[in-house]
């Protein structure tokens, strides 16, 4: 039997990056092909396989497909949609290193992901300027140990699961030795993506220190938790992990309140909690998948009036230069 951790890092390794390739296994339009390779050029088509076997096959509009199949509408410039939306740049104090709100730092651990996802607003982030080799590391160290402050480290990227099991445990053992920090959250889309990323070694290496460790996962739509996704996810609850999911408000996507209660029903069902639902960070590329602020308070406010609180995720935005998250009013 092939070992779980070489399976999750295959599909890793042979995600589909060809746009003809991914239109004809879902038995797409050839006409599809030219402008899917055109917006590739911007940003590549990335998709490993268990998450295009969620995918229905002929369905142009399938969910899934949207959020990943290139188009030219990426290509179009639109006022107010920029590289940098959440003015990252401003708040790099270090190679790696994002520092935005009070209490908690951010790590680049990685810029690789393992799935493209068309309206990521990392998508022109300068990852080759933000490696996170020993140098940088110290460095990063050093910084988290003169702030006395920073009480949580989040691990980000990219996609911070796409680092290996044995590289995470060295990392939270370092900042273990860091007395004032208690929390390391990692944010991540890959086992929503690659199921199999779930793995003995990683949920060893999270448990592994004093650090009390959360999970934030990214599902937008009730297709992309099955079971496979669901049984992964036991040991996880098992070794008492907090597991979270946020989502991004896209349109054509999830914004229908049907679609949004099913998604935070499935998610509890899986054991994981509803915490944000974002509006669209406003990144050239994306401004395809926007909704008005009025049209996401409205599916808010019907979605409260359908679920339990615990199942609301807070609808908020990310503004440059706020303290914290922005909470959109549903009054």
């Amino acid at each position: 039997m092939q070992p779980l951790t070489d399976r999750w890092q295959q599909h890793l390794s042979n995600a589909i990056s060809d746009p003809a390739q991914l239109i004809r296994l879902l038995d797409l339009p050839d006409s599809l092909v030219e402008p899917a390779r055109r917006a590739a050029q911007q940003f590549p088509l990335r998709v490993p396989q268990p998450f295009i076997d969620r995918m229905v096959k002929g369905d142009i509009n399938d969910p899934l497909l949207k959020q990943v199949l290139p188009l030219d509408a990426e290509l179009e410039p639109v006022p107010g949609f920029t590289t940098d939306p959440l003015a990252e740049m401003q708040s790099n104090p270090h190679d790696g290193l994002i520092h935005k709100y009070q209490g908690r730092v951010l790590l680049i651990t990685t810029g690789a992901c393992a799935i493209n996802c068309r309206y990521c607003f990392r998508r022109h982030f300068p990852y080759q300027d933000n490696k996170l080799g020993p140098e940088q590391w110290q460095a990063i160290l050093d910084y988290i140990r003169a702030d006395s402050s920073i009480h949580e480290v989040l691990f980000s990227g990219g996609d911070p699961l796409a680092t290996p099991d044995r590289r995470i445990l060295a990392m939270l053992e370092d900042l273990a030795d860091i007395p004032h920090l208690s929390r390391v959250r990692f944010h991540t889309r890959l086992p929503v993506v690659i199921p199999q990323r779930i793995t003995p070694e990683l949920i060893s290496a999270l448990t592994a220190t004093r650090l009390q460790a959360v999970m934030v996962l990214h599902a937008n739509h009730p297709n992309e938790i099955n079971q496979q996704l669901a049984d992964a996810l036991v040991p996880m609850q098992q070794a008492r992990i907090t597991v979270l999911n946020q989502a991004v408000l896209l349109k054509g996507i999830n914004d229908e309140v049907a679609t949004l209660r099913q998604l935070s029903e499935k998610l509890f069902a899986a054991g994981v909690l509803p915490y944000y639902l974002f509006v669209l960070d406003p990144v050239a590329g994306s401004a395809h998948f926007d909704i008005s602020d009025s049209d996401a308070q409205t599916l808010i406010r019907e979605l409260q009036s359908q679920l339990p609180g615990y199942l609301l995720p807070r609808l908020a935005r990310e503004v440059p230069g706020k303290p914290s998250k922005t909470l959109l009013s549903l009054d």
